[in-house]
């Protein structure tokens, strides 16, 4: 699922910004040096990656430059999934619903796409169960969200100032995509107890942060009658 909303038109003034953001060489720079932070390069290369809401591809594109081959990406936008190029097989589809039988798969990913989320708890207890139906028993789901962290709320701050966003391209296209999706962004961002509840409803976290506006969860599938596999610190993770 990507923007979720009413007007069209509002859906592609959305997409256009996100694609005045950062190019997609900076974004895809960014989020390869993401996925190592989170320990993803860890993981070994024949593993099946779903990357959900993954838009025009750029995160995909990020796993293919980490030497993973079997990749596949899931978005509700059409014209978003055709602006990637890349070798995985990408699907139009609802991520409340996923294309993909029980136990298939060894990791999911979600980078900025929960946050579109039109219901909360609902429609992200929807996404977690269908993430963990379709992910093997030692899967693993990795997700980074916004995150009203002290550095966000700056953020928002200077994207009130038209001055700034007229000499900030970057900033005016944030300002632009929070805008059209302020219904959903507010929801989320004015949750984060639901939203840290119902994830670990769903899986037990491995690794958990909330530091520079962002929530990064690494999490396996939660099973009653198993132990809680240890939480891994950032520093751990940096040292890998």
């Amino acid at each position: 699922m990507s923007v979720d909303v009413d007007v069209p038109n509002a859906t592609r003034l959305w997409e256009a910004a996100y694609s005045r953001f950062e190019t997609p060489a900076d974004e895809i720079n960014k989020l390869v040096r993401r996925l190592r932070r989170l320990g993803v390069p860890d993981l070994p290369r024949d593993v099946r990656i779903v990357e959900l809401f993954c838009g025009r591809g750029n995160g995909l594109e990020a796993l293919a430059r980490l030497g993973f081959r079997n990749l596949e990406g899931v978005d509700l936008s059409p014209r978003l999934i055709v602006q990637y190029k890349g070798s995985a097989r990408c699907y139009v589809a609802d991520c409340r619903h996923l294309p993909f039988a029980d136990g298939s798969r060894d990791v999911v990913i979600v980078q900025g796409g929960l946050h579109h989320l039109m219901s909360l708890p609902d429609d992200l207890a929807q996404v977690l169960a269908e993430v963990r139906r379709v992910l093997r028993d030692e899967g693993r789901l990795v997700v980074v969200e916004p995150w009203l962290t002290p550095f966000l709320r700056l953020v928002h701050l200077l994207c009130g100032f038209g001055i700034v966003r007229k000499f900030s391209g970057r900033l005016d296209a944030l300002a632009t995509m929070i805008q059209y999706e302020r219904e959903t962004y507010e929801q989320w961002l004015g949750q984060p107890g639901l939203v840290r509840s119902t994830f670990e409803q769903y899986f037990e976290p491995t690794y958990l942060s909330t530091r520079w506006g962002k929530y990064s969860f690494v999490g396996a599938p939660r099973r009653s009658r198993c132990a809680s596999p240890p939480m891994a610190t950032e520093e751990q993770l940096r040292a890998n």
